[in-house]
């Protein structure tokens, strides 16, 4: 059985992901309400850097099927920020959620980054900056569905609220069906928010902002 505790200190986080037989065949409605009825939420809410204390109210479901992974995060803050519009570009700027994972096929790692509005970058990456895009192919192999409208948005005011969904294929990963774990990471940043911020799931003990150190990824296991 796996220890599902969040570490302590530095230490990294460690959780399930649950089984969900055909998640990625199901309705859009129908993935949102099994994933919020059946997985437990997970606080994104490490503070890392003092110079960025603001801290939305964020956490992340995880779930996975036998050729698929789901990721859903649901976040408060008080700045709804999107103004890309294009795939690949500075999403990170914007009201933005990520997930990287080590590849579980090779060297290197992903990460998958999402704006509020839908928004999506991807790359396999070698460091933070020397990284292989992903094409419009397989950028459209990534579904993702969210609780707002595909249209810029600035929007200023407490409690304001977002979700968004990921279904990722393995396949994308390198590997046809689930591994038996995943060392990975999942953030909640706005480099261009009134407040900037720089969430982790898993604490990264650097000097400065830099989600990109899987030497500190959290293990997430495929039950």
């Amino acid at each position: 059985m796996t220890d599902n505790t969040y570490g302590e200190g530095n230490a990294p986080r460690h959780i399930e992901a649950l089984f969900i037989r055909n998640i990625e065949s199901l309705r859009n409605d129908e993935v949102r309400l099994v994933m919020r009825d059946r997985l437990e939420p997970y606080p994104v809410d490490c503070v890392n850097w003092e110079a960025y204390p603001y801290a939305p109210r964020v956490n992340v479901r995880v779930a996975h099927s036998d050729t698929a992974l789901a990721l859903m995060f649901e976040v408060e803050e008080e700045h709804l920020r999107a103004v890309t519009t294009t795939s690949n570009g500075p999403v990170w700027e914007d009201s933005c959620v990520e997930f990287f994972v080590k590849n579980p096929a090779g060297e290197g790692y992903f990460n998958f980054e999402i704006n509020c509005i839908g928004t999506a970058l991807a790359a396999l990456r070698r460091s933070r900056t020397d990284a292989d895009h992903f094409d419009e192919e397989r950028m459209a192999r990534v579904r993702h569905f969210g609780s707002l409208p595909h249209e810029p948005i600035d929007s200023v005011g407490e409690g304001q609220r977002w979700w968004m969904v990921e279904i990722i294929p393995f396949s994308l990963l390198g590997v046809e069906s689930a591994p038996q774990s995943l060392r990975c990471n999942f953030y909640k940043c706005g480099d261009g928010c009134r407040k900037p911020h720089f969430l982790s799931w898993s604490p990264i003990p650097t000097a400065e902002p830099n989600f990109h150190c899987p030497e500190f990824f959290g293990v997430v296991d495929l039950v």
